[in-house]
């Protein structure tokens, strides 16, 4: 499913990179974001799969999308407003 219709407020290109640095980078740039602003990841690392979901659960941020293209892994992370 796309969000075609969503702005994307920023984008992580975690690419190459391997765990925990993924998870680290989404940490910091989710706290640069505006509350309600969404963010795009693209990752490599599999263990994104397990982790980017359980980030967003226990942050309580919304994991909007997550989808697997060409051995890249897509997310669409909205931050939580409060």
């Amino acid at each position: 499913m796309l969000h075609t219709e969503l702005t994307i407020d920023a984008v992580l290109d975690a690419t190459g990179l391997c765990c925990p640095e993924p998870v680290m980078l989404l940490h910091k740039q989710v706290r640069e974001l505006p509350a309600g602003g969404v963010l795009r990841v693209l990752a490599t690392d599999p263990s994104t799969q397990r982790d980017i979901p359980k980030f967003c659960l226990f942050l309580g941020h919304e994991l909007l999308e997550q989808q697997l293209t060409a051995d890249i892994y897509y997310y669409l992370i909205r931050k939580k407003l409060d």
